[in-house]
């Protein structure tokens, strides 16, 4: 398996991407809106995916976070609040904010799962500052607080995989910071190790034990003023797998974003080489997907053990009706969303 994540261009996949993907035998996929017309669709498009590369449990990603980050949409699929919201809800009733962050997971969990996707990019662990990029964080974030995110981002990270859907904990090692995004420029951040410790780290600190987690193309100039965490051997290895202590399988960032420079094989090649196990090639055409295999490596030794220690924590999912979930949910969230 190639430690690499494609996506197919259209909404369907071709003959030459199906050719391509069953030559390369890629670790897994990701799907966008284009892939979600329809439930029906969707649940095609997965096993249309799988069986290119011959594998029933292969990866298939999703962003599906609630609010603006949604590529399931209303009205084909239920809308879900903005993370943000449960933060709002936390500061009236911690322990109905945590409970519904938990079934919100979980129903989101549901959403993906029924249609075949097993990886949900969710819970986002970024500790919004004040003057940080609102187009990046701003209701992405469950809260300001790291001890409020923390117990927020637990919940939704068992709801998750109790709905189907492995969590993904990101963007490693932070992103609350960050005064530009990164899918347009390449964000810098100077703050003092002491902070960035304390706040910005915590999050993920605590939630270290997740089989899944993801980089954030940022640079850290207190570790490493030449590399963002995504190409950084120091930010890996210190600051990753050191201080945060996480040992799962540590996916990049989409490699695609203008954050980054140069060819998509450097891309692939410099964020593995500077410990990511596996490279996220989000809407490569299809030139780039030839450009970015050449940079590529097989997935073995252990970013392998974390690739199937990560994928052995899914289990089954009992598929019954979700409407009560639904109604538990919405009144739970009543008096911040009345």
């Amino acid at each position: 398996m190639l430690a690499a994540i494609f996506d197919c261009e259209g909404p369907r996949l071709n003959a030459e991407e199906k050719a391509f993907f069953k030559d390369v035998d890629p670790w897994g996929f990701i799907v966008f809106a284009r892939h979600c017309p329809s439930a029906d669709e969707l649940r095609a498009h997965c096993d249309e995916l799988r069986e290119c590369v011959g594998r029933a449990d292969a990866p298939i990603l999703i962003d599906q976070e609630g609010g603006r980050v949604a590529r399931m949409k209303p009205p084909v699929f239920p809308a879900h609040p903005a993370p943000a919201v449960f933060g709002e809800l936390w500061r009236l009733n911690p322990g109905a904010a945590k409970e519904a962050s938990r079934l919100n997971a979980y129903l989101l969990g549901r959403m993906v799962s029924d249609c075949g996707v097993n990886v949900n990019a969710i819970p986002m662990l970024d500790v919004p500052q004040p003057d940080a990029n609102e187009a990046v964080i701003g209701d992405r974030a469950y809260a300001k607080f790291p001890d409020t995110i923390i117990e927020l981002a637990k919940a939704a990270r068992g709801g998750s995989i109790e709905g189907g859907a492995l969590p993904v904990i990101k963007h490693m090692p932070g992103h609350g910071r960050a005064l530009c995004d990164s899918h347009h420029e390449l964000p810098s951040v100077c703050a003092r190790k002491e902070d960035l410790q304390s706040v910005d780290f915590a999050p993920f600190k605590a939630l270290a034990d997740t089989g899944l987690g993801m980089t954030g193309h940022v640079v850290f100039e207190a570790y490493d003023k030449d590399h963002c965490a995504t190409l950084s051997r120091t930010i890996i290895e210190d600051v990753i797998r050191g201080e945060i202590g996480f040992d799962g399988l540590l996916f990049t960032d989409d490699l695609r974003m203008k954050a980054l420079g140069g060819a998509m094989a450097s891309r692939v090649k410099d964020s593995l080489d500077a410990g990511c196990d596996v490279a996220l090639c989000c809407n490569f055409t299809m030139e780039e997907k030839i450009d970015g295999v050449k940079g590529a490596r097989e997935l073995s030794g252990k970013a392998l053990a974390r690739a199937d220690a990560a994928m052995g924590q899914l289990q089954p999912v009992d598929r019954s009706d979700t409407t009560d979930a639904y109604e538990q949910l919405k009144a739970l969230l009543k008096p911040v969303l009345a």
